[in-house]
């Protein structure tokens, strides 16, 4: 468990997902992002789904696991509405990157659509490498694929 600020940052469980669910909108606004949130996820991968604990709840969270092939994949990271720019997401990346490690990770992977330029520009401010993939997610449906080798070497300030 890390603990920075009042924040602790440790393993997803059950009730966190739930909870994630249940607050949804303070997570993803307008966008209905629930599909993506897997319990099978939380409960196969525990250890690299990761979440921000405050004393008022949820401050954020991410999901991920380690493929056979060495890549730690990010499936979803999130902040809460109220604390967006204060670096939590970076430290959520970092936390995820030395679980990711310690299960012979060697480099990161994570996607989105090419609109969401917010996510872009977050992993891009990661010295994330950015990829444009056509069909990646079906016919006509790109992706912005990114990838960065670890160690993860990224102030979380």
């Amino acid at each position: 468990m890390i603990v920075i600020m009042g924040i602790h940052i440790a393993p997803a469980q059950v009730d966190d997902f739930h909870q994630v669910l249940t607050d949804h909108p303070r997570y993803w606004g307008e966008r209905d992002l629930r599909s993506l949130h897997l319990l099978a996820v939380v409960q196969e991968f525990g250890s690299t789904c990761l979440v921000a604990r405050a004393e008022d709840g949820i401050r954020g969270y991410i999901f991920g696991f380690v493929t056979p092939e060495g890549t730690g994949y990010v499936h979803l990271i999130a902040t809460r509405d109220d604390a967006r720019g204060t670096g939590l997401g970076r430290r959520l990346y970092a936390a995820f990157a030395e679980a990711a490690e310690r299960h012979g990770a060697r480099q990161l992977k994570a996607i989105t659509s090419i609109e969401n330029t917010g996510s872009i520009a977050f992993h891009r401010s990661l010295d994330f490498d950015k990829e444009v993939v056509d069909d990646y997610n079906g016919p006509g449906r790109a992706m912005a694929v990114f990838r960065r080798d670890l160690p993860f070497n990224v102030s979380c300030s």
